[in-house]
């Protein structure tokens, strides 16, 4: 879907700085939004990348792996439905395979549809925003295990509603505070192995997500303008964060969700 304005993923933006040096990734929700930006940062720290993302956006995956390929690093495309227990149970060692290993998981993909009353949320659209929200999560993070040896990182993505929950986003927020714990206890579990694990939690980034019913399109024109800074973030702007939790730089940072929202205030 094309979005005005152009989220800014980082290809003309991010200057990496060799933080992710021969390490291996996968990116799930990584053709666009905050997902491409984590790709292109990860190989821009040296890092190379497989992005998993539904097949009808192999346009805008294309473009991130171009920029993959272009700072040097292997891309690998991933394409697939969450939805599907088939590609769900394979997509990880698909990527280990192709990648040579694997030692950083990136869960990032996520459903959102705005709805504006419980009467119209439906059980149907809540199974399918657990499944792909926090359900694929276990099931990735299960088989990134088997190639995860010390120092691997896993982060996971959740969002400023696991805290400030809108009514109208009732099953994603849920799935996002589910998020925040299955993070915090994971992170106790796989610590002893070395492997961390950690999550971001975004404010309101300006992604194809929103003008695809994500958020009502009466509210749009103002969307972000709540936050202290007064405006939406940009999907490079979260990418740092993922590149910091990901590296060496934050070896004593276990369970914890890093806040990018800005300036509201989490509990």
């Amino acid at each position: 879907m094309r979005t005005e304005p152009v989220p800014d993923i980082g290809i003309d933006s991010y200057r990496g700085l060799g933080r992710l040096q021969g390490r291996k990734a996968l990116v799930t929700g990584g053709d666009s939004g905050i997902g491409a930006a984590v790709a292109i940062a990860f190989a821009r720290e040296g890092a190379d990348v497989a992005i998993a993302y539904l097949p009808a956006e192999d346009t805008d995956a294309e473009r991130v792996l171009r920029a993959v390929e272009e700072a040097g690093r292997t891309g690998i495309a991933l394409p697939g439905d969450l939805m599907d227990q088939q590609y769900r149970a394979s997509v990880v060692d698909s990527a280990a395979e192709q990648l040579g290993g694997l030692d950083i998981l990136v869960n990032n993909a996520g459903k959102q549809v705005v709805n504006s009353s419980l009467e119209e949320l439906s059980d149907q659209q809540v199974n399918d925003a657990f499944q792909i929200n926090i359900t694929s999560m276990y099931t990735l993070s299960r088989a990134a295990l088997k190639h995860m040896g010390p120092g691997s990182t896993i982060v996971n993505s959740t969002s400023v509603q696991a805290y400030e929950p809108n009514p109208m986003l009732l099953d994603y927020a849920a799935t996002k505070a589910a998020i925040n714990n299955f993070t915090k206890g994971l992170a106790q579990s796989l610590a002893p192995r070395g492997i961390r694990v950690n999550a971001v939690a975004p404010g309101p980034i300006w992604t194809v997500i929103q003008p695809s019913d994500g958020q009502p399109k009466q509210a749009l024109p103002k969307f972000g303008h709540n936050t202290p800074l007064g405006r939406a973030g940009q999907p490079v702007e979260m990418a740092p964060a993922y590149v910091f939790l990901a590296s060496t730089e934050s070896s004593f940072v276990v369970g914890e969700t890093l806040n990018a929202n800005g300036g509201t205030p989490t509990p």
